[in-house]
């Protein structure tokens, strides 16, 4: 009887995706702006003590766009395989695979702003 699950091909996908993750963030100059961003959403999510539902806002943002920017490498890069040359179709579908994620950068900076921008507003009234 085969087995439900193989744990050794799952174990070697996962390798795989973490491959992905390391050479993202390695290689990929936004996707360094965007562990920046997260960096100091972090720091700020703990010093305003943000609520868990906050918290989630935040993370499914942030899993979002890292998702996105990762798609969008992905793309480019095989676009660049398709044809080293300058396409206009391929043009195309590079600009619109970076225009989802500055569509998700944009909601993430909006989630954010709702999130932090009372916080710090009272944040600065409570130093008057």
């Amino acid at each position: 009887m085969k087995p439900l699950v193989n744990i050794r091909k799952a174990l070697r996908s996962f390798r795989y995706a973490g491959t992905g993750i390391f050479r993202l963030f390695r290689f990929e100059n936004n996707a360094r702006i965007h562990l920046l961003a997260c960096i100091v959403v972090i720091i700020a999510g703990y010093w305003f003590n943000i609520s868990a539902t906050e918290w989630c806002l935040i993370v499914i943002s942030i899993g979002l766009v890292w998702s996105a920017e990762a798609i969008n490498t992905a793309i480019e890069k095989l676009a660049d395989v398709v044809s080293s040359e300058y396409h206009p179709a391929i043009k195309d579908v590079k600009d619109l695979a970076a225009a989802g994620v500055l569509i998700l950068a944009i909601s993430a900076a909006i989630v954010g702003g709702v999130i932090f921008i009372p916080k710090i507003y009272y944040e600065c009234l409570a130093f008057r």
